[in-house]
């Protein structure tokens, strides 16, 4: 059973930093698409960013070109997002997703397991 958990989430203000952790427990940490996804109130979830695991070529939603980052640490089993520059739209609950096989899609249908999310406040 898969099982993704979230960390890192807080308070900041504008111009500000975070960095949100994804561990993931209970799979072989291979052939799989990681993301990140953030869903502010009333609005639908969206993509943030994503990487197949291993690759070293991440997609951004261009809301966050140039300031966000997705890592992985294949070690710690581990999934990261460093958020710089961060600005009161960026505000929302953060969702790290997995999915087996290509990673070319923000569909949210088409990720298979979740974390539970963490929350990100930007405040101006």
């Amino acid at each position: 059973q898969v099982r993704l958990v979230e960390s890192g989430g807080g308070s900041v203000q504008a111009g500000g930093s975070l960095r949100l952790s994804c561990v993931l427990f209970g799979y072989y940490y291979s052939n799989y698409c990681m993301a990140w996804f953030r869903q502010a109130p009333g609005k639908e979830r969206e993509g943030v960013a994503r990487i197949f695991i291993g690759s070293r070529s991440p997609n951004y939603a261009d809301s966050v070109k140039g300031r966000f980052t997705i890592s992985q640490d294949n070690a710690k089993n581990t999934l990261y997002l460093q958020m710089n520059s961060l600005k009161p739209e960026d505000t929302a609950m953060y969702y790290c997703a997995a999915r087996r096989g290509v990673c070319d899609t923000y569909k949210t249908t088409d990720y298979n397991y979740w974390g539970q999310g963490t929350q990100v406040t930007v405040s101006s």
